[in-house]
């Protein structure tokens, strides 16, 4: 390389989270050092090729959009020369330092130039680049530090969420974050407005693919769309519309009963950013953190529903009448249901699915049920439909022997 060559300069500029606001690291102050430095002090003649900046970006792996707009110029030959203040703000990670330096700058004939301390110019003192034990020191000593401030504030958040704090970028769909502490969650009446409905009509035998289109044709947007449409910088590719897996994510989220559930993934390391699921017995929940906006009862008839499986009727994609109504008397367990010869049972799910020492059948036959509903009721059990199940009754709790007790008078929600 001449000393008369053009050198095309790309500022690369990064601000990290954990650098928080510091004057001295903000944008502003690194641009203004390094046109700074062309103006007065480079070595060669020179023109500005292009910003690359990464705000609020860790500098542990390359994946950074900045950083590889500008490893992309540098192939078309749009870039020559990478200005940056330091080696941290360019790596943190001292294997990808060791390969940019010593094999992709030099193989695309690429200057680098970093001006803090240690100073490199891979031009003007290649020999400290590639055999000179300083700056891989230096690259060292930045990846430990990562290290150490990823392992702090690991540690912090994972006290938060001990504590029941919200971490999140953006509070779950039906919440807010509270403006006086952004770590608390408070109810979004729209939203939750909406949640209600979602919980109510698979309770009176929806499901989630007919409560997705009910949505869609009241023109109600879904969470992603509608966080965009509060303002908010969640940007997620999708055409607006609810699917029975956004509300299957709903009615199985315990946030909307006041339970705080965090933690249920995490990164693989400071280093590979990739995410990977931590079983459940390692999340951080905690009850009563915030307001539920789903009553209690609700929120269990829907999850005995979902714990149960329960069969569509064929053809007409409703749940069975009885689903989320039985309860085991003795255990309080959800009963499941099974046919045996043309006939309908319910059994206690705990003596079913998992010890017959940890409780009793309770069987009782589908049609005593709907017998005993229809005199309590005053209607025939063939008159029997789960809007009016859920309008009048709490839950049916059936005894060993079959014996029935019906709780009536469910305060609709």
């Amino acid at each position: 390389m001449g000393r008369d060559r053009l050198w095309r300069v790309g500022l690369y500029i990064r601000l990290s989270r954990e650098d928080g606001r510091q004057e001295s690291l903000s944008i502003g102050n690194q641009r203004k050092i390094l046109l700074d430095f062309l103006t007065n002090d480079f070595t060669g003649r020179w023109e500005l090729a292009g910003e690359y900046i990464d705000d609020g970006l860790t500098g542990t792996d390359d994946s950074r959009e900045g950083f590889q707009t500008m490893i992309g110029h540098i192939r078309a030959g749009k870039v020559n020369c990478v200005l940056c203040k330091t080696l941290s703000r360019a790596f943190r990670n001292y294997a990808d330092q060791g390969y940019f330096l010593e094999e992709f700058f030099p193989r695309h004939r690429t200057r680098f130039i970093a001006l803090g301390s240690p100073r490199v110019d891979s031009f003007l003192d290649p020999e400290a680049v590639q055999t000179g034990l300083e700056i891989p020191i230096n690259g060292i000593l930045n990846d430990r530090y990562a290290a150490r401030t990823s392992a702090d504030v690991r540690r912090t958040l994972d006290m938060k969420r001990r504590r029941g704090e919200f971490i999140g970028s953006f509070a779950p769909y039906g919440y807010a974050k509270d403006p006086g502490d952004r770590n608390r969650l408070i109810p979004d009446p729209a939203a939750a407005e909406v949640v209600r409905a979602i919980f109510s009509w698979y309770v009176e035998g929806l499901g989630k693919g007919a409560i997705a289109a009910r949505l869609n044709e009241k023109g109600i947007p879904n969470p992603a769309a509608y966080k965009e449409g509060q303002g908010l910088a969640y940007h997620r590719d999708n055409d607006g519309l609810w699917s029975a897996m956004t509300v299957g994510r709903i009615l199985a989220n315990p946030v909307y009963g006041g339970t705080m559930v965090q933690g249920r993934q995490r990164v693989v390391s400071y280093k590979v950013h990739q995410t990977m699921s931590v079983p459940q017995e390692d999340w951080y929940m905690v009850e009563g953190t915030h307001a539920p906006i789903v009553s209690p009862d609700l929120l269990e008839r829907a999850r005995a529903i979902r714990e149960n499986r329960t069969r569509r009727t064929p053809g007409r994609g409703e749940v069975h009448l009885l689903a989320g109504f039985l309860r085991c008397a003795d255990c309080g367990a959800s009963m499941t249901r099974k046919t045996a010869r043309g006939i309908v049972y319910y059994t206690c799910s705990t003596y079913r699915r998992k010890s017959p020492k940890a409780c009793t059948s309770h069987t009782v036959r589908e049609d005593k049920v709907t017998a005993r509903l229809g005199e309590v009721l005053g209607c025939g059990p063939a008159d029997l439909t789960r809007p009016l199940l859920f309008q009048k009754l709490r839950c049916v709790r059936v005894h060993q022997g079959g014996e029935l007790a019906v709780e009536e008078n469910l305060t609709e929600t």
